[in-house]
């Protein structure tokens, strides 16, 4: 991240080692005056000790106005209920001093407290921000894109909804204050947590012009906002959903679903979705299926194995979203990656969790096919004026070939490999690509 001020100009450089140093922009050597000879270790000063080894940056700090603003990511398969915390910094550009910090899970007496059950707050970690956060400079104000609490896949030992755990939040730059949040999802067991950096779009709905922000999910949505006050620039609603039956699990009832835009991503698990290619792989693609658990979308993990659409590495990810301003259209790269997540009781030699993730997440299908109907990796438009969906077409052949030489007819492109974040110029939609198969499973 870059900051000049009348005197100096620097650039912040967050490490994988926990440390934020301060370079001088025109020489590139440490800025002295900033913390310890230009650098802070940010194992430091959190709220409980940190081992080193589980907590990093992977994403770069953000700077707005005279504050650097630094997330953390911290290890995903931690052995303890005790886990590092996530809270978000802002330093003085200058100095390194701590001018705030934002709790992502609160502390007694702060607000959402109440959603952290037993006690829970004081001991659960994660709740961070790895991905990258966005802000308004003008309105000077930051987006955090919060993840999962720990541990992803259960959470017996952190009953309710975990608030600010996968929730965008709206924070006062200057002051970290809380403007305004809205939880995504309520007791997070998939870690759909939130991967990629809040979009801000300008756009008229109805006439009226709203400085908004978009939010792309693992789980296939898109969450419009006014990124002013926090209100939903189209309905959200809480709808139920499936409950858990682990030992000591207390699903949340409902979770949050956005009526506009439509989900860019199939979600949850039906017979139809399987392959049907021709009718021996219907019926061996039907066998796998009824292996495991599957449902609609927030199915939880299961001691049988549950089949999650999007999995954890599906949906959109990092690589984020493209707005353009003079149309209205918002265009989403993103990948279906179903995964397997089976829960199995905890091993107190190894950890204190009662229950954890265990077995493998791959899922395959029959004759090294696919378990569902494609495509596997899709890029999506909308029209963020109206809600609607413009177009979506698969992304790249994927697979393609394989089910010729199969004997069946082409299918045309099925979407797979790799992509990188889309770039957009006035006329074009750039998109990077690679030849590997990526999440056709």
């Amino acid at each position: 991240a870059h900051w000049a001020g009348p005197e100096a100009e620097h650039i912040f450089v967050a490490t994988g080692s926990a440390h934020l140093w301060a370079v001088d922009a025109r020489t590139g050597r440490p800025v002295l005056s900033f913390g310890t000879d230009g650098r802070i270790d940010l194992t430091e000063g959190l709220r409980r000790p940190v081992p080193r080894r589980a907590y990093q940056v992977i994403s770069p700090p953000l700077v707005v106005g005279d504050v650097v603003v630094v997330g953390s990511s911290i290890s995903d398969g931690p052995r303890n209920m005790t886990a590092p915390p996530g809270d978000i910094r802002g330093f003085d550009v200058r100095t390194g001093e701590e001018v705030w910090r934002f709790n992502t899970i609160p502390e007694r007496d702060e607000y959402g407290i109440e959603t952290w059950e037993d006690n829970s707050a004081s001991y659960t970690g994660n709740t961070n921000v790895w991905s990258i956060m966005s802000a308004d400079l003008e309105l000077g104000i930051v987006y955090l894109p919060i993840g999962t609490p720990t541990n992803d896949w259960y959470g017996g030992h952190r009953l309710g909804d975990n608030l600010f755990a996968e929730s965008l939040v709206a924070v006062d730059a200057a002051t970290g204050e809380r403007l305004w949040h809205y939880q995504l999802v309520h007791h997070g067991l998939w870690d759909y947590d939130i991967p990629a950096a809040p979009t801000l779009v300008d756009i008229t709905v109805d006439g009226r012009p709203i400085k908004a922000v978009a939010q792309v999910t693992k789980q296939g949505f898109v969450y419009v906002f006014d990124r002013v006050t926090g209100e939903p620039v189209w309905p959200i609603e809480e709808r139920p959903v499936p409950q858990s039956t682990v030992p000591g699990e207390r699903t949340s009832p409902t979770q949050p679903f956005p009526t506009k835009p439509v989900a860019f991503e199939p979600q949850g698990v039906t017979v139809d979705d399987l392959i049907d290619y021709t009718p021996e792989l219907r019926s061996e693609a039907e066998e796998i299926l009824s292996q495991f658990e599957y449902g609609p979308l927030f199915t939880p993990p299961s001691m049988r194995g549950t089949i999650l659409m999007p999995g954890w590495g599906g949906g959109a990810n990092w690589y984020g979203a493209a707005f353009d301003p003079e149309t209205g259209y918002f265009y989403v790269p993103s990948r279906t990656g179903p995964m397997v997540v089976q829960i199995v009781e905890g091993n107190p030699e190894r950890g204190d969790f009662a229950y954890v993730r265990g077995g493998g997440q791959g899922l395959g299908g029959p004759q090294g096919l696919p378990l569902f109907k494609p495509p596997y990796v899709r890029l999506t438009a909308y029209d963020l004026n109206t809600g609607e969906l413009a177009w979506m077409v698969p992304f790249g052949d994927g697979i393609r070939q394989r089910i010729i030489n199969l004997g069946i007819p082409d299918p045309g492109p099925v979407g797979g490999g790799g992509y990188t974040g889309p770039l957009l110029t006035p006329n074009l939609l750039f998109l990077g690509a690679t030849g590997r198969r990526g999440g056709g499973r």
